[in-house]
C-alpha cells in the first residue's frame, strides 16, 4: 500500500494502482470518456487531466496514465485543471455538439456553449475519437476488425479498406462502449449484429449475456447466458471478470443434478403469453404500433425500458389514441384458445387508467370488448372509475382487423358498432393476450404422472382443487387455470395445507436451530461504537465520498473504530464486524450502507453471533437516501451521508439491550360457522393435527351449500359432498362440534383467545390460538320484477331447487326440519315446471348499480348451469338469458358455449334500458330492447328468474371481533394481493362468502389457504414477540385514555387498580397486538407511554444532530 494526498485528503491505495481508480475507490468523481475497467489505459480524451505534485515539481497529467506513488500531491479540481478540461470540452463539443454524454459533462462543469465551429466535413461527427471500440475489438475481441484511418481532422474509425468486415464476430461490444452512439456495427460487419433481447422487458431492449433475470429475482444473481456468452462460445472477451470486485464470474462451473428426498411436491410452473402474431389479421410483427398488453406494461413501468414514459415503437413519439383489442387467444375456437384467460379485462382498464396518468398530453383511450369480465373484489368500482373519472372508452365489438398508414405508422382498426361497420385510426394498439400453457408443462407433466386437461393445464376437481391425480403432488396458480394474483396467493397458500396434511407427522423433524455465544453485559458501560462504511460497489461511492464521511465518523462522540468496505455486507466484512468488535472491546455498532428494510436483520445477527444484543444496534441508509437521490449532487450527497451517519451514532448511544417475549400458544382453533368454507377450514386444522372448534349457529351444517343441487359439469353431486363432510366432522376426533351456538363474546389475541361461546341459554368458555372466520353470506331476496307478488318468478337458487325437487321430493327424503305444509308446497312448485315452455332470466338483479355497486361473481355461471339443466329437463324449452355481460370466466367459459349450442339464447341489455317485467291477461311479459340491434323485444315466459346478488352478513362479527369490513360490507383482509386471508389484526383469518361472493371451489381453495396460514401459528409452542413494543410508564400515565382509539390495532384498554388506597387509571398494553408503530407515544402528553428502542430521549437526540453542522 502507498499513502498520498488527494484534495488534501490522506489516503491509500495498492501500488500501481493508477490516479483516476484511486480516485473513483474514494468517491472522487474525475471526468473521463476513453477509460474502460477492461481496457488498457489510453488517455486519449485528456478529459481526466489533473494536477501533480512530486518533490515539488507540479505538472498535469492524464490520471488514467499517472500511477500512485508514495508522498504525492493529487489535486483534481484546481482552477489550473478546470480551465484545462474546459478547452477540452468545447473541443469535443465543436465536433459533436449534440452528444448527451458531452452535454452531461458540460452542465456539470458550467459551461453553456463551445466558442469553435462544428466541421461539418468531419465524416462522423459524432467520433470523438476516444478509441474504445478500436481497443475493445483488439484487446479483448482480438479480432482487430475496425481501427482508426488517417490523420489529423480527417481521423476517423473505420474498416480497412471501408469493405464490410468478414472477420468481425458481430459481438457489438464496439458499439457498447461506444460513449457517444457513434457506432453502428451493423454498417461494419458483415455478419448480423447479435442483440440479446431482454426477456423481462419483452424484447424491448437488449441485455447482456451477463444479466440479472429481473429485478426483484430470488436469489437475486447474476447468471451467463451461454447461448450468447462471447468468451464461452469463442474463448474471446472475460470482460466481465474484471468488473467483478467480488471474484464470482466461475467460467468453469457445470452443471449440477442434486437429489432432494421431499414429501410432496407442489407444481407452480405458471403460465405463458399467447404469442399474438398467430393472430395475423391485427398486424403483430408486422405494423411496430401493435403491441402485446405484455409490452405496455414494461413500457408503462418506471423499470422498463422507457423509464415509464409513454411512446411508439415506431418513432418515439407519445400516441394520443390508443385501442385495446380483448381476448386475443382467448375465447377462440379458430385461431386461440376457447376458454376465457380471466386477467385480461381488469388489467386492461388498469392499463388504459395509467397510460393515462403517464401521458404527457391528454390521450384517448378505448377498449373493444365482447364481455367486460371485472368480476373480482372492488373490481366493478375500479371499471367505474375507468370510465366515468377517466374517460376510458368502452366499445362492445370484436375487432376484424388492423391495417397500418404506411406514411405516419398509424394503425386503422375495422370494427362492427350497432350493425354499422365502422373504421376508426389510432396511434397504437394493444392487444390482451392470453394465458397459455407453459412449453415444458406437457413434459413435466409426462414425468410426473400428472393429468392435464384438455387445454393442456393442470386437471383437478372443483371439491380438490389444489390436488392432481397423482397423491401428493398438489398444483397452485395458474398452471391449474387462468387467474389474478389474490386467487394465486390463495391457492399457493390451499396447496401448502393439502402438504401440510400429508407431512403433519414430519412437522418439525427437519427444523435446526441456531446457536448464539453468551451476551455480552454492556450496561453500565461508556459507548464504544464501531461505525462500518459501505461503498456498495459504486453504488454509493460513484457518488457519496465514502472517505469523507468514514473520516467524519471517526470524529464523532464514543466513536472508537470506524472501517470502510467495498460490501459490507459480504460474507467477509461480516466476519471483520465481528473481529473489531472483539478487537475493540465495542459495544454498539453502525452500518452507514443500504435500506434497513431488506439488510438489517442480517447485521443484528452478526452482532449477535459476536455477543452483542442485536438491539445495540442502527442503520444509516446513505444508498437510498443520499446517492440514489442526489446522484447529480455529490456534494450535498455526502454532506447528507454525513448527518444521517451522526444522528445513528446520536441514537445507538442511548440505545439498550432488548429482549423478546415468548408467548404460549394455546393449542386449538375456532372456526365460525360451519358453512362449506367454515367445514373446511376445519377439517384442513384437524386432518394436520390440530384442535378444531367449529361453531354453527343453525341446527345443520352446510350454510347455503345445502340449496345447491348440481355442479356445473354435472360430474359431482354437491348434496353427497356435502354429506361426506358433515360425517367426517361429526366423526373426526380433533374436531368439537357446537351447532345451534353463537360466540357472544372474544378477547385476548393472537395465540392467546379466550370466546364465549352460549347455546340454548348456556354459556361455555374454550381457549385457542387462532381465529377463521367463515361467517358466510346469503342470497339476496329482490322486490322488484314482480318477485314475492307471483310465484312464478323467482330467483335462481329456488329455480335450482325446484329442478332438484321435481323428481326428488318425497316424505322419505325430506329436509328432517320441514313441516308436511311445506312439503307439499315444494312438491307444488316442482309440478309447476312440468309444463314450462319458456323461461327468461334477467341477470345483475340489484348488483353492479349505485347502492350495491359490485359483482357477484357466480350469477352468470349459475343462470348458465340452471339453462343447461332445464335444457336437459325438456330440451325443447325455450331459454332466454337477459345480460349485461356474461362472466364466464376461466374454464367455465366451455359452459357458455354448450348453452349456446343448445339452443339458450342470450339477450344483451344495458342499463339505460333495463327490461320491464309485467303481468299481461294473467301471464308473464317480458319487454327488453337490445342495444346492438337496436330493436325492442316481448317475450311471455312461463317462468321469470332472477339472478341476484350474494349480500353478506358481517355487521355483527366485525364488532365482536373488531375486524373492518369494506364498503359492501364483506369482510376487509390486511391486503388484497399479499395477504388475501389475513386480517390486520394477527390471529384471525377468514374466508368464503364472508370475504366476497366465490365459486364452490375458490371457496374451499380460500378455506384450505386459511388453514394453511394459522397452521403457521399452531405449529408453534411459543411465539417470539418483538420487544420493540409500546410500554406504559405508570407513574407518568394520568388515565386520560388519548391513546387507545387511534392504536390501529385496538392494543391499548383502560384499566383500574388500587394505589395508596385512592383507584389509579392507567392503560395497559397486549404486546400480542402492538406493532410498535408509535401512534400511542405521539398522543400522550404527559410521556406515559413510549415504544422501546424509539425513546423520546433517543428521537430527540437525533434530531438535535440532525439540526448540527458538519
Amino acid at each position: 500500500m502507498v499513502e498520498f494526498t488527494i484534495n488534501g485528503q490522506r489516503v491509500q491505495a495498492e501500488k500501481d494502482t493508477v490516479v483516476l481508480e484511486a480516485a473513483s475507490a474514494m468517491g472522487i468523481r474525475i471526468p473521463t470518456l476513453c477509460n474502460h475497467k477492461a481496457l488498457e489505459p489510453y488517455g486519449g480524451c485528456r478529459l481526466c487531466m489533473v494536477e501533480i505534485n512530486a518533490g515539488g515539481r507540479r505538472r498535469v497529467v492524464a490520471s488514467c496514465l499517472y500511477p500512485v506513488a508514495e508522498g504525492i500531491e493529487v489535486i483534481t479540481d484546481s482552477s489550473r485543471i478546470l480551465k484545462i478540461r474546459g478547452h477540452i470540452l468545447e473541443l469535443l463539443l465543436a465536433r459533436e455538439p449534440e452528444s448527451p454524454v458531452l452535454k452531461d459533462i458540460a452542465r456539470e462543469m458550467g459551461l453553456v456553449q463551445t466558442r469553435f465551429k462544428t466541421n461539418s466535413a468531419l465524416k462522423n461527427g459524432k467520433c470523438i475519437l476516444c478509441g474504445k471500440c478500436v481497443r475493445v475489438c483488439h484487446e479483448i475481441m482480438g479480432v482487430g476488425a475496425i481501427g482508426f484511418v488517417n490523420r489529423g481532422w480527417r481521423r476517423h474509425v473505420d474498416v480497412p479498406f471501408e469493405i464490410r468486415s468478414e472477420v468481425c464476430m458481430g459481438c457489438g461490444a464496439c458499439e457498447k462502449v461506444c460513449p457517444t452512439g457513434a457506432i453502428n456495427a451493423a454498417i461494419l460487419c458483415d455478419q448480423e449484429i447479435r442483440k440479446i433481447p431482454d426477456e423481462y422487458d419483452m424484447g424491448l431492449r437488449p441485455r447482456s449475456a451477463a444479466y440479472i433475470l429481473y429485478p426483484q429475482a430470488i436469489p437475486r444473481k447474476a447468471t451467463i447466458d451461454s447461448c450468447n456468452c462471447v468468451h464461452l462460445n469463442t474463448g474471446k472477451c472475460r470482460v466481465c471478470e474484471k468488473f467483478c470486485d467480488a471474484g464470482a464470474i466461475n467460467f468453469k462451473q457445470q452443471e449440477e443434478k442434486i437429489d432432494i428426498d421431499v414429501g410432496a411436491i407442489i407444481l407452480a410452473q405458471g403460465s405463458d403469453g399467447f404469442k399474438a402474431n398467430i393472430r395475423g389479421e391485427y398486424g403483430y410483427g408486422r405494423y411496430r404500433n401493435v403491441i402485446t398488453s405484455l409490452e405496455l406494461e414494461r413500457i408503462l413501468s418506471a423499470s422498463g425500458p422507457f423509464e415509464g414514459h409513454l411512446q411508439r415503437l415506431s418513432d418515439g413519439k407519445q400516441p394520443k389514441k390508443i385501442a385495446w383489442i380483448q381476448c386475443v387467444g382467448s375465447r377462440d375456437r379458430n385461431k386461440g384458445n376457447p376458454y376465457c384467460s380471466a386477467v385480461c379485462c381488469t388489467y386492461a382498464v388498469k392499463e388504459a387508467i395509467i397510460a393515462k396518468e403517464h401521458a404527457a398530453e391528454p390521450i384517448e383511450t378505448t377498449i373493444f370488448y365482447m364481455d367486460m369480465r371485472i368480476y373480482g373484489k372492488r373490481f366493478e368500482e375500479y371499471y367505474n372509475k375507468a370510465r366515468d373519472e377517466y374517460g376510458v372508452c368502452f366499445i362492445h365489438s370484436r375487432v376484424a382487423e388492423v391495417r397500418e398508414i404506411e406514411e405516419s405508422k398509424d394503425l386503422i382498426l375495422r370494427y362492427e358498432d350497432e350493425n354499422n361497420v365502422k373504421e376508426e385510426t389510432f396511434d397504437m394498439v394493444v392487444l390482451s393476450v392470453g394465458l397459455v400453457p407453459t412449453e415444458g408443462s406437457k413434459e413435466l407433466a409426462g414425468r410426473l404422472g400428472v393429468e392435464l386437461n384438455e387445454y393442456g393445464f393442470c386437471k383437478t376437481s372443483d371439491f380438490t382443487p389444489s390436488a392432481t391425480n397423482i397423491h401428493g403432488i398438489y398444483v397452485a396458480g395458474t398452471f391449474k387455470e387462468p387467474r389474478d394474483i389474490p386467487e394465486t396467493v390463495m391457492q399457493a397458500s390451499s396447496a401448502a395445507a393439502e402438504a401440510g396434511i400429508l407431512l403433519a407427522e414430519a412437522r418439525g423433524s427437519l427444523v435446526t436451530h441456531k446457536e448464539y455465544p453468551a451476551e455480552i453485559d454492556v450496561k453500565g458501560q461508556e459507548p464504544r461504537i464501531g461505525v462500518f462504511v459501505c461503498r456498495c460497489g459504486i453504488n454509493i461511492a460513484g457518488v457519496v465520498d465514502v472517505p469523507g464521511v468514514a473520516k467524519y465518523a471517526s470524529s464523532l462522540p464514543g466513536v472508537v473504530c470506524v472501517e470502510e468496505k467495498i460490501y459490507v455486507c459480504s460474507q467477509d466484512s461480516q466476519g471483520l464486524i465481528k473481529e473489531k468488535i472483539r478487537e475493540h472491546n465495542l459495544n454498539r455498532v453502525v452500518v452507514a450502507s443500504c435500506t434497513p428494510r431488506t439488510h438489517e436483520k442480517l447485521f443484528q445477527d452478526t452482532i449477535r453471533e459476536a455477543g452483542l444484543n442485536k438491539y445495540l444496534f442502527e442503520m444509516a441508509n446513505i444508498r437510498d437516501q443520499c446517492s440514489w437521490v442526489h446522484q447529480n449532487e455529490p456534494e450535498a450527497a455526502t454532506r447528507k451521508a454525513k448527518d444521517l451517519v451522526r444522528m445513528a451514532v446520536a441514537k445507538v448511544r442511548l440505545t439498550e439491550s432488548l429482549y423478546p417475549g415468548l408467548l404460549k400458544i394455546k393449542q386449538g382453533g375456532l372456526v365460525i360457522v360451519g358453512g362449506l368454507s367454515g367445514m373446511t377450514a376445519a377439517l384442513t386444522l384437524a386432518d394436520a393435527g390440530f384442535k378444531v372448534y367449529l361453531v354453527e349457529r343453525e341446527t345443520e351444517l352446510g350454510g347455503v351449500f345445502r340449496r345447491i343441487k348440481y355442479s356445473l359439469d354435472g360430474t359431482n353431486d354437491p348434496q353427497q359432498k356435502l354429506r361426506e363432510l358433515v360425517e367426517r366432522i361429526r366423526q373426526h376426533e380433533n374436531i368439537c362440534l357446537y351447532t345451534n351456538t353463537v360466540i357472544s363474546s372474544v378477547e385476548g389475541s393472537i395465540g392467546n383467545f379466550i370466546s364465549t361461546l352460549s347455546s340454548n341459554g348456556k354459556d361455555e368458555t374454550i381457549e385457542h390460538g387462532i381465529i377463521i372466520v367463515a361467517n358466510g353470506a346469503s342470497e339476496l331476496k329482490p322486490t322488484e320484477y314482480l318477485y314475492g307478488q307471483d310465484k312464478r318468478v323467482m330467483t335462481q337458487i329456488e329455480l335450482e331447487e325446484r329442478m332438484a325437487d321435481l323428481t326428488t321430493v318425497t316424505p322419505a327424503n325430506a329436509v328432517a326440519s320441514m313441516t308436511q305444509l311445506e312439503l307439499e308446497e315444494r312438491a307444488a312448485d316442482s309440478r309447476q315446471l312440468s309444463g314450462v315452455r319458456s323461461v327468461v332470466m334477467i341477470q345483475c338483479v340489484w348488483s353492479r348499480q349505485p347502492d350495491r355497486v359490485y359483482c357477484s361473481r357466480i350469477c352468470c355461471q349459475q343462470a348458465v348451469k340452471n339453462a343447461l339443466k332445464l335444457k336437459e329437463i325438456n330440451p325443447e324449452l325455450e331459454v332466454y338469458v337477459l345480460y349485461r355481460d356474461i362472466r364466464t370466466y376461466g374454464f367455465k367459459e366451455a359452459y357458455y358455449q354448450k348453452a349456446r349450442e343448445k339452443g339458450v339464447i342470450f339477450i344483451r341489455y344495458s342499463t339505460d334500458n333495463k327490461p320491464i317485467v309485467s303481468l299481461n291477461n294473467g301471464g308473464l311479459s317480458v319487454d327488453v330492447i337490445e342495444p346492438l340491434l337496436d330493436v325492442s323485444l316481448k317475450i311471455t315466459p312461463d317462468l321469470l328468474v332472477l339472478s341476484s346478488p350474494i349480500v353478506p352478513d358481517n355487521q355483527e362479527m366485525s364488532k365482536l371481533l373488531r375486524v373492518p369490513l369494506g364498503p359492501s360490507g364483506f369482510l376487509l383482509e390486511a391486503h388484497m394481493k399479499l395477504k388475501p386471508v389475513e386480517f390486520a389484526t394477527e390471529g384471525i383469518y377468514l374466508c368464503g362468502l364472508a370475504h366476497r361472493p366465490k365459486t364452490r371451489d375458490e371457496s374451499i381453495s380460500q378455506a384450505q389457504a386459511a388453514a394453511s396460514r394459522a397452521a403457521t401459528i399452531l405449529s408453534k409452542n411459543e411465539l417470539e414477540l418483538d420487544p420493540a413494543l409500546s410500554f406504559v410508564v405508570d407513574a407518568n400515565c394520568d388515565g386520560c385514555a388519548y391513546c387507545v382509539d387511534p392504536c390501529p390495532y385496538k392494543a391499548i384498554t383502560m384499566v383500574e387498580y388500587m394505589r395508596d388506597g385512592a383507584v389509579k387509571k392507567t392503560v395497559r398494553v397486549d404486546e400480542a397486538k402492538c406493532k410498535g408503530c408509535g401512534v400511542c407515544m405521539a398522543t400522550c402528553p404527559k410521556k406515559g407511554i413510549y415504544v422501546r428502542h424509539f425513546k423520546l430521549e433517543m428521537l430527540s437526540a437525533m434530531v438535535e444532530a440532525a439540526l448540527q453542522q458538519n
